[in-house]
């Protein structure tokens, strides 16, 4: 692919990847992906894919099954979390193979012929469901930031507040006055962003931070 392709492609918002070792499969998918004004990038092989480096966009992969070089399923299993939604097709499919695809997290598992309606379906969905992760990754990454910035004592008030302690509890089990731990609260919830108690108990959710009722708490 020349440079001219990789910047056409990086400019464009979502991206349809395409595995397929017969070349007309790959013509005839990247024809009806234009059709719907999707940009397509084919790929012949296993190792040509993995060897390419990813556009930043939201993107879904059609995968055929059986590969020169590796079958889709261990291409599926060795790419891991950071693999894009994945369409298997397929000339041969069973049933024990298709479940496989899907309890590793294949959106869908078509088998030659289908229709272009399904495959649509399909892309469509792979898509929605990259986008929705990618916005996930993003608030993700953000709300580490947000707890990077948060003082070693912020860092202790936190669990205890997002476990729903009382001020008073919660100081008690950190041997602080209610009133200093009423100020580091107020600024754990302004420099997390944080509208309400909920939405901070949401976020340390979503930081995985455990949180735990005091062992000391007084009424």
């Amino acid at each position: 692919m020349s440079d001219e392709e990789n910047l056409r492609v990086d400019a464009c918002d979502r991206v349809v990847l395409v595995v397929d070792d017969d070349q007309r499969v790959r013509e005839s998918l990247a024809l009806l992906l234009s059709a719907f004004d999707l940009r397509a990038i084919t790929f012949g092989s296993a190792a040509e894919y993995i060897a390419f480096q990813k556009p930043d966009v939201a993107a879904c992969l059609i995968l055929d099954l059986e590969l020169p070089d590796m079958s889709g399923l261990e291409l599926q299993r060795q790419s891991g979390e950071d693999q894009a939604p994945v369409i298997f097709i397929t000339g041969r499919g069973d049933i024990p193979t298709s479940v496989r695809a899907m309890k590793q997290g294949a959106v869908d598992f078509l088998t030659k012929p289908f229709s272009e309606a399904d495959l649509m379906r399909s892309v469509h969905a792979a898509l929605a469901q990259d986008v929705e992760a990618r916005r996930r990754r993003s608030d993700l990454v953000e709300l580490r930031r947000r707890h990077s910035s948060l003082t070693p004592r912020e860092h202790d008030v936190l669990p205890l507040v997002a476990s729903g302690l009382l001020n008073k509890q919660a100081a008690a089990e950190l041997g602080i006055s209610e009133t200093t731990l009423q100020i580091h609260r107020a600024k754990i919830m302004q420099k997390m962003g944080a509208g309400s108690l909920a939405e901070l108990v949401r976020m340390a959710g979503m930081l995985e931070i455990p949180v735990t009722h005091a062992r000391h708490a007084k009424n």
